[in-house]
């Protein structure tokens, strides 16, 4: 039952991670220092743990790899929208 509990907590804190991240494109508008490439690396290791969910039919491994997937896709969709943005702003100057 313990272990259930710790396992239970770690996928709450790593799925929810990036809502702060999230937050703060969302707020600055800004992803001048975020690195495209930590995110694009951090998608491919998650899109395979939950494989590897799938493989063990393990419901709180695929879940929570699938919101934490789902959270890194905003984030890469942000990243692509406000660095564009950013890009045009600066040309305007």
């Amino acid at each position: 039952m313990f272990w259930t509990i710790i396992g239970a907590l770690a996928a709450f804190l790593t799925t929810f991670s990036f809502i702060p991240q999230i937050a703060r494109m969302l707020k600055t508008k800004s992803v001048e220092d975020v690195s495209l490439a930590t995110f694009l690396q951090l998608s491919t290791g998650v899109f395979l743990w939950m494989c590897y969910g799938f493989y063990l039919k393990n419901i709180v491994i695929i879940l929570a790899n699938a919101v934490t997937l789902l959270s890194l896709c905003v984030l890469i969709f942000l990243y692509f929208k406000y660095n564009s943005l950013s890009k045009s702003k600066k040309g305007l100057k």
